[in-house]
């Protein structure tokens, strides 16, 4: 498991992350400190506003808290993967019966290096509306990754 500290040593390379958040559980609560989380231990870039929208598959829940950040950090994928699920479960993540179910935090990596990662991006409005917002604020854009072509 990676240390919590994602900040980089001098001449360390960095990685650039683009990352879907969700939440449907005291939304605005976990929000925040997902963001503060991140802000502490990896370098925040920047992210997109906050949308609310309504839960896609499972219904009976409250509507969802959507938002993408873009993070820079010098773990490599794998561990910077494993570092969000950390965060997740710091956040009261528990992982129940039903994958599109209630959760307190849902962070996934949409882009990395600048390469589409997941196909999420494509199919659903709550990931791409934030993550286009983020690319044009901060002038950055996204390709497909070469094992999606």
């Amino acid at each position: 498991m990676p240390s919590t500290s994602s900040h980089a040593t001098l001449g360390t390379a960095y990685h650039e992350c683009v990352i879907s958040l969700g939440s449907n559980i005291q939304p605005d609560q976990h929000y925040t400190q997902a963001l503060a989380i991140l802000g502490q231990e990896c370098e925040l870039v920047a992210n997109s506003q906050a949308i609310r929208t309504s839960p896609v598959g499972f219904q009976q829940q409250p509507d969802f808290l959507n938002a993408a950040l873009l993070v820079r950090t010098s773990f490599d994928y794998t561990a910077f993967r494993a570092y969000l699920k950390e965060v997740e479960e710091r956040l009261g993540r528990i992982r129940g019966p039903i994958k599109s179910g209630p959760r307190t935090m849902d962070l996934d990596i949409v882009a990395w290096d600048g390469e589409v990662v997941d196909t999420a991006y494509y199919h659903h409005d709550y990931v791409r509306g934030p993550v286009d917002e983020l690319l044009a604020a901060t002038g950055r854009s996204i390709t497909p990754s070469a094992s999606m072509q």
